[in-house]
C-alpha cells in the first residue's frame, strides 16, 4: 500500500527524516507517534503532495483514493449534512453531471448517471451522513444547521465526518480525538475497526491507539521505527530495546513507588476495591514499560494549598442551566479534600454546565452553593487558553502572580513543563496549542489550588505530557473533578464517577468498561437506564460526595426534617476529628515511605559493607527497621480510622 524508500525530509532547515525506509501493508491500521515537532504531520503533507522530499520517495498504488481530515474549516452557509456529503467527491460529481444532463435533456446520459448513482448507493448517502454526525455527537436537528453556526471544535468534528464519508483506500487522520468527548471517541474506535482500507493516524491517546492500531510507527531521532501491535505492545517492545541503556531508570522506579503508595491507601477499602484493582493492573503494566518514558522532558506537581477547608464546596437543592432553562435539577453534592471525581455522560447532558456551577459562574439557577473559607479553585478548559496574554512569556505569566518569587525559582518551576532558556522568556503568541495548554497548566499549578476542575485537560498534549499530568494528579492531595476522553488519565486518577444524564447527577457504580457497554445499549434504546453487568442500577448518592436524583428529605414533614438535620449535624461533628486524623495518618505514611526510599538508596552504597562502614550500616538498618515498624502501626491505625469514617458516612446518607 505505502512504500517509503531512502526518504529524507526537512522543514525550515531542520531535518525531520534521514534516509528512512518503511512499508505499510494494505489493511493495516497504523498509529504514528513521536515528540511534537518530530515530523508526523509533515509526513501526512508529503503523502498528500503538499511537500516534496529532499531525497527518496513515498509511493502509493496507482488510483489510490486518499481521504484526510482537514484541521480547519471556513464558515459556510451549507448545512452540516451537505458539508459531510461533500466529502464524497464522486457523489457530488455525478450529481453535477446529472443536473447538467437534465438541463440539456440528454436522456441517454441521464440514464447512465442514474445507473452509476445506484451502484454508488447514492440513495443511502444522506442517511450515512446523518449516522456519522450522530456518532460524533451531533443531534438530529444539527444536521440542518449551517456550518457557520458551529464553534471551532464542532467544525473539526464536521471535518472528521467529511473525511469518513469519502470512499477511500488510505485514510489519514491527524489527532482525530482532540475535540471529541468520551462517547464520540468510543464510537469512532468502533467505526475505524470496521474500516476496510489502510489507516494512518496521529494520536496522543494511548487507549484509543490500543483499541484501534494493529501497528505503530515511531518517529525517533530522524528515523521511522515500525512496531507490530498497539501502543501497549510498542511500550513493551521499546522498553526492552532501551532498558539496559537508560541511566535514568532509577527515576522511573521512584515514580512507580509513588503509584504504589497511592494504591496502598485505597486497596484495603472495600468501597474502592474495583478502582484500586484497576490501579494495581496499571502499576503492573507500568513496571514493564517504565524505561520507555524515562527520558520524558516533563516533571511537575500541583503544590498543595497552604490551607484547606472541609468540605471545600457543596451544593444543596440545586438546579443548573441557562436563563430559565434548567439543564440539571436536584443537585446535591459535596466535595471533600481528597475527592477524585470523573464526570461521565452523553454529549450535551450538562457536564460543562455542572462544572460552571461548581466554579460559581452563574449557571446555578437555584439552590445553595457553599464554599469553604480556604477554597482555592484551579480551572482548566480549552477556552481558558484564550485568556492567556499572548504578548507575555511563560515566565511573565507566573511572575505577575508572585512578584516576589525568585527568577531561578520560576525558571525551575517552568522547567518541569519543558520551558527552558529563551523559550521561557518568549511571547506565547507563536506557541502551539499544546504549548499554550502547558502554560495554562503551569499557571494553575503555580497558584496552589486545593480543588482542580479540569475540562478535557489533555487536548493538544502529547503522550509524555499526558503521562506527567497523570502522575501529578495522582500525587495531588486536594480534590479533583475531571471531564476527559482520555481513559488512561481517568483510570489512573479517579476514584468515583458521577453520571450526568437525563437532567440529574448521580453516582455511577461502575467503571469505564461498564459505561461503554451502557452507551452501546443506549444507542439501541435511548430510554434504558445505566446498568452494571449484574443488572443493578447505579446508586444515587455516595457517602456525602455525589448527589442523589432527588433532594434529600422529600416527603418529610417539618418536624421530621428538624430531627434528621440534628442527627446529621451530630454525625458530621463526630466525623470531623476522624477525618482530620485520617489525613494526618496519610501524610505520616507518605513521609515514612519517603524515608524508607531514602534509606534503601543509602543502603545500596557498597562502601557500607566494608569494615569501615559497619557502624553506619548498623545505624541505617536500625532506622530502617524502626521506620518499617512505625509504618505498619500507622497503616493499621489508618485502616481502623477509615472504617470508622466509612461507617459514619454511611449513617449520614442512610
Amino acid at each position: 500500500m505505502l512504500t517509503i524508500t531512502d526518504l529524507s525530509l526537512q522543514r525550515g532547515g531542520v531535518w525531520l527524516l534521514e534516509a528512512v525506509n518503511l512499508t505499510i501493508q494494505p489493511g493495516q491500521r497504523v498509529a504514528i507517534v513521536g515528540a511534537n515537532g518530530a515530523g508526523k504531520s509533515s509526513l501526512f503533507q508529503l503523502l498528500l503532495g503538499q511537500l516534496s522530499p529532499e531525497q527518496g520517495s513515498a509511493s502509493l498504488p496507482g488510483g489510490c483514493r486518499i481521504a484526510h481530515m482537514a484541521q480547519e474549516v471556513a464558515a459556510s452557509p451549507r448545512s452540516a449534512r451537505d458539508f459531510v456529503l461533500d466529502g464524497d467527491h464522486d457523489l457530488r460529481r455525478m450529481e453535477a453531471e446529472l443536473a447538467a444532463a437534465e438541463e440539456r435533456g440528454d436522456d441517454h446520459t441521464i440514464a447512465r448517471i442514474h445507473g452509476e448513482l445506484d451502484v454508488h448507493e447514492a440513495w443511502s448517502a444522506p442517511r450515512r451522513a446523518e449516522t456519522l454526525l450522530r456518532g460524533l455527537g451531533f443531534s438530529d436537528a444539527d444536521a440542518d444547521r449551517p456550518v457557520s453556526s458551529f464553534s471551532g471544535g464542532w467544525r473539526i468534528r464536521l471535518n472528521l465526518a467529511q473525511a469518513l464519508m469519502r470512499p477511500s483506500d488510505l485514510l489519514l487522520l491527524d489527532e482525530p480525538t482532540n475535540h471529541l468527548d468520551l462517547d464520540a471517541c468510543l464510537w469512532l474506535e468502533n467505526w475505524l475497526r470496521r474500516y476496510e482500507g489502510t489507516l494512518l493516524f496521529i494520536s496522543h491517546d494511548r487507549d484509543f491507539m490500543d483499541r484501534v492500531a494493529t501497528h505503530l510507527v515511531h518517529f525517533d531521532q530522524r528515523r521511522l521505527d515500525l512496531y507490530t501491535g498497539n501502543y501497549s505492545a510498542f511500550e513493551t517492545q521499546r522498553s526492552e530495546r532501551i532498558a539496559q541503556q537508560q541511566a535514568g531508570y532509577e527515576r522511573q522506579q521512584a515514580r512507580i513507588a509513588e503509584i504504589q503508595r497511592f494504591i496502598d491507601r485505597f486497596k484495603a477499602k472495600a468501597t474502592k476495591a474495583r478502582q484500586a484493582q484497576s490501579r494495581v493492573k496499571a502499576l503492573e503494566r507500568m513496571e514493564k514499560i517504565a524505561p520507555a518514558h524515562v527520558d520524558s522532558p516533563f516533571s511537575f506537581e500541583f503544590p498543595m494549598a497552604d490551607k484547606v477547608s472541609n468540605p471545600l464546596l457543596s451544593i444543596r437543592n440545586g438546579a443548573a442551566g441557562y436563563g430559565e432553562t434548567v439543564v440539571l435539577d436536584g443537585i446535591k453534592l459535596s466535595l471533600l479534600p481528597g475527592s477524585r471525581i470523573g464526570l461521565l455522560g452523553p454529549n450535551g447532558a450538562g457536564k460543562s454546565t455542572l462544572m460552571d456551577a461548581l466554579r460559581g459562574e452563574g449557571t446555578l439557577i437555584r439552590g445553595e452553593r457553599t464554599t469553604g473559607e480556604h477554597l482555592a479553585i484551579g480551572y482548566f478548559a480549552q477556552h481558558q487558553l484564550e485568556s492567556l496574554d499572548l504578548d507575555a512569556s511563560p515566565f511573565l505569566h507566573l511572575q505577575r502572580l508572585a512578584p516576589r518569587a525568585s527568577e531561578q525559582g520560576i525558571r525551575n518551576f517552568l522547567g518541569g513543563f519543558d520551558f527552558h532558556g529563551d523559550e521561557a522568556l518568549s511571547a506565547i503568541g507563536s506557541f502551539s496549542g499544546g504549548e499554550k495548554a502547558r502554560v495554562a497548566l503551569a499557571v494553575i499549578a503555580w497558584q496552589k489550588p486545593n480543588l482542580l476542575l479540569l475540562d478535557e485537560p489533555t487536548n493538544h498534549l502529547d503522550l509524555e505530557m499526558r503521562q506527567a499530568l497523570t502522575m501529578a494528579l495522582q500525587n495531588f492531595e486536594g480534590a479533583i473533578v475531571v471531564v476527559s476522553h482520555d481513559r488512561h488519565l481517568l483510570r489512573n486518577t479517579v476514584d468515583d464517577f458521577w453520571l450526568v444524564n437525563d437532567g440529574r447527577v448521580t453516582e455511577y457504580d461502575g467503571d469505564l468498561e461498564d459505561y461503554e457497554r451502557w452507551l452501546a445499549d443506549r444507542r439501541k434504546d435511548e430510554t434504558e437506564a445505566p446498568r452494571r453487568e449484574n443488572g443493578s442500577t447505579p446508586a444515587a448518592g455516595n457517602q456525602g460526595t455525589a448527589a442523589g436524583a432527588a433532594a434529600s428529605g422529600a416527603g418529610e414533614n417539618a418536624e421530621d426534617r428538624k430531627t434528621r438535620k440534628r442527627v446529621e449535624a451530630a454525625i458530621r461533628q463526630k466525623l470531623s476529628p476522624y477525618r482530620k486524623q485520617q489525613v494526618a495518618l496519610e501524610k505520616e505514611m507518605d513521609s515514612l515511605q519517603s524515608t524508607l526510599v531514602t534509606l534503601e538508596q543509602e543502603l545500596s552504597d557498597p562502601d557500607l559493607y566494608s569494615d569501615q562502614g559497619k557502624q553506619t550500616l548498623k545505624e541505617l538498618l536500625g532506622r530502617q527497621a524502626s521506620a518499617k515498624s512505625r509504618l505498619a502501626d500507622v497503616e493499621a491505625e489508618w485502616l481502623e480510622i477509615s472504617e470508622t469514617v466509612e461507617s459514619l458516612e454511611a449513617e449520614l446518607t442512610a
